[in-house]
C-alpha cells in the first residue's frame, strides 16, 4: 500500500503547480475511501520521498526549510479529516452521499495544505532572501488555497462516483463499462469538447478569445449534470479542471486563476445541487445499473 500510495504521490506531484495541486485531491481520496488500518501506509509512502527531496535541498535552502518539507501533509489532514466522519460519516441513513461532507473535507484540507505550504515557502525565503526577491508569501497562500481546493475537486469526487457506479454492477467488464450512459456521453462529446476548447485557449493570442474559450469548459460540465447529477458533476469537473490547467502557459497567470476561482464555484455547487437531486439521491444504483 505504501509503495502504490507513494507512486500515485510522485505521479500527481510532476503534474502540479502553486495553483492546481493534483496532491491534495490524492490524499483526501485516499482518507475518505481507505479503511484507517490503511493510514499508517499512506504516511510512511508520503514521508520516504519527501525526506529524500529535504535531504537533497537542505543544503541550498536550510535545515529549517527541511525540516518544515518532511512533514506528510497527509497527516496533517488525518488530523482533520477523522473526526469529521467520526462525527459526520460520509453517507447518511438513507445511504444517499453527503456531498456537504466532501466539500467541507475538501475546504479544510486545502486551507490546512495552504498554512503548512506557505510556511514551508517562508523557511525557504528565510534561507536565502536574495533568491526571490520578487515572492510574496502572502499572494502564494491564496495559489496554494485555491490549488489544494480545485486538485481536490478534480479527484476526490470523481473516484466517489466510479466507485458508487463499479459497486452498483455485478461485474465490471468493458462491456458493462461502455453501457454506461455516462461514460458514452464523457467520451463522445464532452472530453472532446474539452480538448477543442483547452487547445483553442492555448494556440489563439486573442486574450478575449482565451478566457471565452475557458469559460465555456464549464459548458460539459452543466450537460453532464443535468443528464447523470452528481456522477457527471465529477466526471465533468474532472476533465474540465485537468483542460483548463493545460491551457495555461504562465505560473499565477491572473486571467487563469480567475477562470480557475469561477470553475471551483462552479462544480462545488453542481456537486451540491446534483447530490441533492431526487432522482440521484432517491435511486443511485437503479440509475448506474441502467445509465
Amino acid at each position: 500500500m505504501a509503495a502504490a500510495y507513494a507512486a500515485c504521490y510522485e505521479v500527481t506531484r510532476h503534474v502540479s503547480f502553486s495553483h492546481w495541486t493534483l496532491t491534495a485531491g490524492l490524499r483526501l481520496a485516499c482518507l475518505l475511501f481507505l479503511p484507517t488500518r490503511y493510514w499508517p501506509a499512506l504516511a510512511v509512502g508520503e514521508t520516504l520521498p519527501l525526506i529524500e527531496s529535504a535531504l537533497l535541498c537542505m543544503p541550498k535552502l536550510g535545515g529549517a526549510w527541511a525540516v518544515s518539507a518532511s512533514i506528510p501533509m497527509i497527516v496533517l489532514f488525518m488530523g482533520f479529516v477523522k473526526p469529521l466522519l467520526q462525527r459526520w460519516p460520509l453517507r447518511g441513513d438513507d445511504g444517499r452521499v453527503r456531498m456537504s461532507v466532501i466539500l467541507a473535507a475538501t475546504l479544510a484540507c486545502a486551507v490546512i495544505s495552504a498554512v503548512s505550504t506557505s510556511v514551508t515557502l517562508a523557511t525557504a525565503l528565510l534561507a536565502s532572501p536574495e533568491a526571490w526577491p520578487g515572492i510574496s508569501v502572502t499572494a502564494y497562500f491564496w495559489a496554494y488555497l485555491l490549488g489544494a481546493y480545485l486538485g481536490a475537486l478534480t479527484f476526490a469526487p470523481a473516484v466517489l462516483a466510479l466507485y458508487e457506479r463499479s459497486e452498483a454492477l455485478a461485474q465490471v467488464t468493458w462491456a458493462a463499462v461502455w453501457r454506461s450512459g455516462l461514460i458514452r456521453d464523457t467520451v463522445s462529446w464532452a472530453a472532446p469538447t474539452l480538448v477543442v476548447l483547452s487547445w483553442l485557449a492555448l494556440v489563439t493570442t486573442n486574450d478575449t478569445v482565451r478566457q471565452m474559450a475557458r469559460l465555456t469548459m464549464m459548458l460539459p460540465v452543466l450537460g453532464l449534470a443535468l443528464r447523470h447529477g452528481w456522477h457527471g458533476s465529477a466526471f465533468g469537473g474532472m476533465g474540465a479542471s485537468v483542460a483548463l490547467a493545460a491551457s495555461g502557459t504562465v505560473l499565477l497567470d491572473p486571467a487563469m486563476i480567475q477562470c480557475q476561482v469561477v470553475l471551483a464555484l462552479f462544480l462545488s455547487s453542481m456537486l451540491l445541487v446534483g447530490a441533492r437531486a431526487p432522482v440521484i439521491a432517491a435511486c443511485v444504483p437503479t440509475v448506474q445499473r441502467n445509465s
